[in-house]
């Protein structure tokens, strides 16, 4: 009786079987990662085409920015090829009647999952290791290239039909024909805090070398104001006007970091600040609401015949004031960024892991064409997927949802629904 069970353990965790299952499972995923891969390549490649290519970038810097931006690809690949490539396996051993003739042979449904599991977790790992280190330090390689390709090619900075913000500079442009951009408009602050309107019907742009960018208007007028008293402006015409944009307020303007593009760790780190700074302004603004409600006590108590009594409305909307700051610092819309991106680090590389749980109770589901179904449902659920991150991120910015549940809802319910139709297929 004991060899009896020890027969049936070993054959219910054969070793054989789960080393072929593993390699099925591992080459369907390859070759759905590298469909995935190529997809997204391409959409980086026109990317690239749009905002590089065309302005006659040299060949050797286009292909280092391609290289830094593989990470990115890389992390978004890895979770849906793993996905659909398990959905693929074990369609087809499904359709292909071996997942029948295992059961057949005494084991069990565990020897399906055992691999996938494995599978799920380590690519969960390696998309995670993508994401949370090689990603950072790629956009921080393709920002400092971006940023000597812009120095060098300033037809890049300016495009048509645009908005650019610098350092203390708005530029507006219309049309744009070769280096000549029509209907310009700059909105500028100098360092003596005077505030200009410049606009221009036409202007050429230049390659000022190392002083920057050169913008010879045709056709400006300008009207400038002090920064104190407004009121007070003057304005020109002027049939010819060079203006000029320096390299350190462009590559200024390319420095900036979105939290997508930080390690984990670092994302934590300016949660932390925000939190710090976010207590420090909310209890400067109790102080203030604790005085306004005792000065409103002591109004109300004095009563209709104190001098104070005409101040109260004012008092009051002090008070409405303070409350409404209190709760717009609770809604701190940059904390909330940064909280939905730190839960979006974890829950995009390991959704991997939780495809697995779906793509296995889908796969076992299949009668013929196992291969082509798991395919199709594959795409159909990257695609859900994508939209459903995409729906739960602008439902934390917008309406508040907790970020926890904007970004792992949509692996709960591929947990969830995969539990639940591998329960239904075992009990069968």
């Amino acid at each position: 009786m004991v060899k009896a069970n020890a027969l049936e353990n070993r054959r219910i965790i054969s070793t054989t079987l789960f080393r072929y299952l593993l390699h099925e499972m591992l080459f369907t995923f390859l070759i759905c990662f590298a469909f995935f891969f190529f997809i997204f390549f391409c959409n980086q490649i026109l990317l690239l085409a749009k905002e590089v290519l065309e302005k006659r970038v040299p060949f050797h810097q286009v292909a280092l920015l391609i290289l830094f931006s593989l990470p990115t690809i890389i992390a978004m690949s890895a979770p849906f090829a793993s996905l659909v490539g398990t959905l693929m396996t074990v369609g087809r051993l499904t359709s292909d009647n071996e997942v029948l003739v295992m059961l057949s042979s005494g084991l069990s449904y565990k020897i399906i999952f055992f691999p996938a599991i494995m599978m799920g977790i380590i690519i969960s790992l390696l998309s995670f290791f993508t994401n949370d280190v090689l990603l950072p330090a790629g956009t921080v390689e393709y920002n400092k290239l971006l940023r000597r390709i812009s120095v060098a090619t300033p037809a890049i900075v300016l495009q048509a039909n645009s908005v650019k913000r610098f350092r203390n500079t708005v530029i507006v442009t219309g049309g744009v024909t070769g280096n000549v951009i029509h209907n310009l408009l700059i909105l500028d602050k100098t360092q003596d805090g005077e505030r200009r309107i410049i606009m221009a019907n036409k202007a050429e742009l230049k390659d000022g070398g190392r002083e920057g960018l050169s913008l010879n208007l045709e056709g400006a007028f300008v009207q400038s104001s002090g920064e104190i008293a407004r009121e007070d402006y003057d304005y020109a015409k002027s049939e010819f006007l060079q203006y000029w944009v320096s390299n350190e307020d462009i590559m200024v303007n390319q420095m900036s970091v979105t939290p997508r593009e930080m390690s984990s760790r670092d994302v934590q780190t300016v949660i932390a600040q925000r939190i710090s700074e976010l207590n420090e302004r909310e209890n400067d603004r109790r102080i203030r609401l604790n005085n306004q409600a005792a000065s409103m006590e002591n109004i109300l108590r004095a009563g209709p015949g104190s001098e104070d009594w005409n101040r109260r409305n004012n008092n009051a909307s002090a008070l409405q004031r303070e409350l409404t700051a209190i709760e717009n610092i609770k809604k701190d819309r940059t904390l909330r960024i940064n909280m939905i991106e730190i839960n979006r680090k974890f829950a995009v590389p390991f959704g991997a892991f939780f495809f697995v749980f779906l793509a296995v109770s889908i796969g076992l589901m299949a009668k013929k064409s196992g291969q082509t179904v798991g395919f199709i449902f594959g795409l159909l659920i990257a695609v859900l997927y994508w939209c459903m991150l995409f729906i739960g991120q602008a439902m934390g910015l917008r309406i508040g949802t907790p970020p926890f549940w904007s970004m792992w809802l949509p692996n709960i319910l591929c947990f969830g629904v995969g539990i639940i139709l591998a329960v239904i297929k075992v009990r069968k």
